[in-house]
């Protein structure tokens, strides 16, 4: 398979070349954001023309648990029956935040920060989405958490593999569970040029990954994730499976430098195993403009049916936090400086890998 090549954070992939003194994001991430990166609020009054009319009342029809009178009147404590048998006892809850949910959407009273993040659409939609993947189909298994900030900023750094980005979505659901916090990703820009899923990963907290924007997010109090691997950890041959790549030019640790931010290692097992990558259609990625065209055991084979990940075990670890504000100031300058934290945080999540390999009991369970 021919190497891709990674997307570093930083500038032009240099360290060191953040400013931070950036008051909007990156003229990239705002020409990638499009139209939509504000707050809004559009919820307008419509202006009464005429007086409504007499409409007739429908007879409701019976729905099982419900008893509707002769005359129509209709039976809510039997509703509340029927809410409470389908979504248990906090049911009623349930679906009066549902509703709250959709009067908002529909009435566009909902607010976007400026890099597009809809922090009511991930936390009603998206998170509750991918939580059942993350409990019942990976069972993911998850340590360290205490290490996260309960607030302040902090920057996650993780192993990236299992040829599709799986692994930053889990990674966001188990922060936000555990911490209840969220976690804004920097992602590649093929991810907010792919239709739809760019607009989408948008409006789930990710932005470009470049300095610029990195540094903001954590001088904001974020915690901000990146997975220095890039497209060379999400695609490497299953053969070479927990083995890190390199961790491009060390672009996140000059961010953390800058900003003083913790550093957090991650290492995630299981992500390998639920698309073992055994070929790459080479001359069809240069053709689309991808860094690779997966061949698994399952895909192209069976078509849409090999895209269904294989339900392996996950375990996910985050080590001890690595201190960077007690550098000099312009640390973040010093090449030879961010190179040696860089293959720090590498080596530890290499490390940490190994381990858990060992404590897992089988791929499976």
């Amino acid at each position: 398979m021919a190497d891709a090549d990674v997307i570093p954070i930083g500038s032009g992939g240099r360290p060191g070349r953040g400013s931070g003194r950036r008051t909007t994001p990156s003229a990239a991430a705002r020409a990638l954001a499009g139209p939509g990166g504000r707050a809004k609020k559009t919820v307008k009054d419509k202006p009464v023309t005429s007086q409504p009319t007499e409409t007739p009342v429908e007879p409701i029809e019976a729905v099982p648990g419900i008893d509707v009178p002769e005359g129509g009147d209709f039976d809510f404590a039997g509703l509340e029956r029927v809410v409470r048998s389908l979504f248990g006892e906090d049911g009623e809850r349930r679906v009066a935040e549902w509703l709250a949910f959709l009067r908002r959407r529909l009435s566009g009273d909902y607010e976007l920060d400026e890099f597009g993040y809809d922090s009511d659409l991930t936390d009603q939609v998206l998170l509750p989405m991918l939580r059942p993947m993350v409990e019942k189909w990976f069972r993911v298994e998850v340590r360290g958490i205490e290490n996260i900030p309960a607030d302040g900023s902090a920057l996650i750094v993780a192993n990236h593999s299992g040829t599709m980005p799986l692994d930053g979505l889990v990674t966001q659901v188990v922060v936000a569970d555990h911490t209840n916090r969220p976690l804004r990703t920097l992602a590649a820009d093929l991810v907010f040029q792919t239709p739809f899923v760019g607009e989408l990963s948008r409006k789930g907290g990710a932005t470009l990954a470049n300095n610029d924007d990195a540094e903001r997010l954590l001088r904001q109090g974020n915690l901000v994730g990146v997975w220095p691997e890039g497209f060379k950890g999400l695609g490497k041959p299953f053969a070479e499976r927990y083995k890190l790549q390199r961790f491009g030019r060390g672009g996140f640790v000059s961010a953390a430098m800058r900003t003083g931010v913790p550093i957090i290692p991650c290492s995630i097992v299981g992500a390998e195993e639920i698309y073992p990558l055994v070929g790459n259609i080479a001359s069809l990625a240069r053709l689309v403009g991808v860094p690779y065209i997966p061949v698994t055991p399952f895909f192209p084979l069976l078509g849409p049916l090999g895209l269904i990940p294989l339900p392996s075990k996950w375990l996910i670890e985050f080590g001890e936090p690595i201190r960077t504000d007690d550098f000099a100031d312009g640390a973040a300058d010093d090449p030879m400086l961010v190179f040696n934290v860089t293959d720090q945080v590498r080596e530890t999540i290499q490390q940490t890998l190994y381990t858990l390999l060992m404590q897992r009991r089988s791929v499976f369970f």
